[in-house]
């Protein structure tokens, strides 16, 4: 398990940063691939079509909305498959699966509540677009968090240095003083160089390990 030593400080972290997707929000991996065999397309095609960074970038740092994101995915599957309606049915279902078939993990939800009981302040740290208020208040996430660091607001991305300072000013707090959980290796070692306290999320396993980091 990867440890939470800090880069710049020997100090006990006193806040919380954690990612949504991955660790907050639990997807059905098998839910694109249903979608692609729903709608014709091949497998593999929607993820890799919509996460392309030409595409995604400009989307999660603020330069497009969500809404354009998805139809230029949409015009893209088009363009592959030249089936207009079967792209446009597939990408708006894959977008709604984003809450309908998504789920809060009610374990990760009790530590960020532990947390706040204690005095630890909890931030949602994400790469995400306009769309995530939205996202947040149809999980029932609203008022369960101190901040909400989304990408799109910020404009730039994790792993940037520019993002977690952001982060760490919604915060209120030096980077530190600030604990980071992600499922991304390479976000980790981005908190990392900017000074957090950072830790690979591999699963509810991992929950003791944080209380302690964190004094709980």
């Amino acid at each position: 398990m990867a440890g939470v030593a800090p880069v710049t400080s020997g100090e006990r972290p006193s806040a919380l940063l954690v990612d949504l997707d991955g660790v907050l929000r639990r997807w059905d991996p098998a839910a694109p691939t249903d979608i692609e065999h729903r709608h014709g397309l091949p497998p593999g095609l929607l993820m890799e079509t919509a996460m392309q960074p030409h595409r995604l970038i400009p989307t999660i740092t603020g330069r497009i909305t969500h809404d354009a994101w998805a139809a230029g995915v949409a015009e893209a599957l088009t363009g592959i498959t030249g089936d207009s309606g079967g792209a446009k049915a597939a990408v708006a279902e894959w977008v709604e699966s984003g809450v309908s078939g998504a789920e809060v993990d009610r374990a990760v939800l009790d530590l960020l509540r532990q947390a706040r009981a204690a005095g630890r302040p909890v931030g949602l740290a994400t790469n995400a677009t306009d769309r995530l208020d939205a996202d947040l208040a149809a999980l029932g996430l609203t008022g369960e968090l101190d901040a909400v660091v989304n990408s799109s607001v910020v404009g730039e991305a994790k792993p940037s240095p520019g993002y977690f300072a952001a982060a760490c000013a919604a915060l209120g707090l030096p980077p530190a003083q600030v604990l980071f959980v992600d499922d991304s290796d390479r976000a980790v070692r981005g908190a990392r160089a900017a000074g957090l306290y950072a830790h690979r999320w591999s699963g509810p396993a991992d929950l003791p390990y944080l209380r302690a980091a964190l004094g709980l």
